[in-house]
């Protein structure tokens, strides 16, 4: 079985070059039902066949080059393979007292990540989660606990965001009991970034107005346009009127590893609770997380819950355990999937794979700037561009949703769409290790097929 499952991966390897990007089908997937749970086993070929056709060669393939939409994860193979020993040996990663060393290796990745943002490796802690937006609520429950928040308070407590700010905190909040805080979306510079004298007029006001502002969340790569906020002044701001300041980092938080845009996140190092995903930086399978807070204190007494048949866990406990600072308790061992390949190929491919990206998100930005009937949006900080066409008799708007649904329907690249200030404009995110120029260089030359198409039908 093993060997079936391995020569059907590395045919997936081999021939991932050639594959579109979205593959699309009418049925998607619905011949899954044309073979039921039974009570008797079928042979592991046919398996792989229904496999392939219902699930493989269905919509999108994340992990190729020409895949642009959203932020690309593009796992790799050597996490595949951390995950495989995980798998098969299934150590608890949830207790110290039944896998130390699983635990140990989690531990090792959140301090070599809060480093990397500027905590104190000492007291800074954090956890290990399914994904941005777990990561992100545990983030939001210890902001909760830490400011003393209680339920007869949330109607006058105030959260600061803006319009870019992921919709996971929304829903954080919501899950966490929050809903009812009032949302101030602060305004936004000309470069959409976060207006930091727009956010200290509106903290004064609402203290002025007897509210209770607590928290300010900020954006280190926004996923619609990769934008970083000014975190030196916004956490600033924060420390002098005693707000909980949390960075959004799920997306761009490993660009720090860039010389090219370092200074871009100056000023994390002020936040009170940071998320970043290896899962898009790192290049993870789906499914890994990182929350951390600067003042791993108020992780604990937010999460900490024990029961009567677990008062022997305590034995040789050198460390805390990752059930007690997160609201997990059984969990995947995820930290393998990461710790391997860091221990495999360093740091260093990281960085420059990294650095690739910016200077190729900057030259697909230029090559549009400069092609005939495109309009681009903002220079790109990141890794994200928007643009859209323009040179149309009729609603350009419209134009631009047909231009996506062509790009879907041909398959060969595939991207998403945003609206930036009510403007639908098409959304390019290069972050797959697997893209390089020869990628960028075909999805434009695909784009303007499709424009073309459209306007000679």
């Amino acid at each position: 079985m093993l060997g079936e499952v391995n020569d059907y991966t590395e045919r997936f390897l081999e021939t991932l070059p050639d594959r579109p990007a979205f593959n699309f089908t009418e049925d998607m997937g619905a011949g899954l039902y044309d073979s039921p749970i039974t009570e008797e086993g079928m042979d592991i070929g046919e398996i792989l066949r229904i496999y392939k056709e219902n699930v493989d060669d269905q919509a999108l393939c994340a992990v190729s080059g020409k895949f642009f939409g959203y932020i690309a994860p593009c796992s790799m193979y050597y996490s595949a393979l951390g995950d495989y020993m995980a798998a098969v040996m299934d150590e608890y990663a949830g207790e110290f007292s039944s896998s130390p060393g699983a635990v140990r290796m989690e531990y090792q990745l959140l301090d070599w990540m809060a480093e990397l943002v500027g905590y104190h490796a000492g007291t800074a802690k954090g956890v290990l989660a399914s994904g941005g937006s777990i990561a992100t609520l545990t983030c939001i429950v210890t902001a909760r606990e830490a400011h003393g928040l209680n339920a007869e308070e949330y109607p006058r407590a105030v959260v600061y965001h803006t319009r870019f700010t992921h919709h996971c905190v929304a829903k954080s909040l919501h899950i966490a009991g929050l809903g009812g805080c009032v949302m101030r979306a602060v305004p936004t510079d000309a470069d959409f970034r976060m207006d930091p004298d727009a956010l200290a007029e509106m903290i004064r006001n609402d203290r002025a107005a007897g509210l209770e502002p607590w928290l300010v969340v900020s954006s280190a790569g926004t996923t619609d346009l990769g934008n970083v906020d000014e975190l030196d002044r916004i956490g600033a701001l924060a420390r002098e009127h005693e707000l909980w300041f949390h960075v959004d980092a799920a997306y761009g938080g490993f660009f720090i590893l860039c010389d090219l845009v370092r200074h871009r996140f100056r000023g994390i190092e002020m936040s009170d609770s940071v998320v970043m995903n290896p899962h898009k930086g790192l290049h993870t399978p789906f499914g890994l997380g990182a929350a951390l807070i600067r003042d791993g204190e108020h992780l604990y007494r937010s999460h900490y819950y024990t029961a009567d048949y677990l008062q022997d866990r305590a034995f040789h406990r050198q460390e805390l355990s990752p059930a007690d600072v997160s609201p997990e308790l059984t969990r995947h061992f995820r930290a393998l999937r990461l710790w391997l390949p860091l221990k495999l190929i360093g740091v260093a491919p990281f960085r420059a794979m990294l650095s690739e990206k910016l200077l190729l998100t900057r030259y697909a930005w230029q090559r549009l700037q400069s092609t005939p009937g495109f309009e681009v949006g903002p220079e790109p900080e990141l890794s994200i561009l928007v643009f859209r066409y323009i040179d149309v008799d009729g609603d350009v708007d419209e134009f631009n949703r047909k231009l996506v649904e062509a790009l879907r329907r041909d398959g060969t690249i595939f991207l998403t769409s945003t609206l930036i200030d009510n403007v639908y404009m098409l959304r390019l995110s290069i972050l797959s290790y697997r893209t390089h120029i020869d990628t960028i260089d075909l999805a434009i030359d695909v784009i303007r097929r499709e424009v073309e198409k459209l306007k000679n039908p």
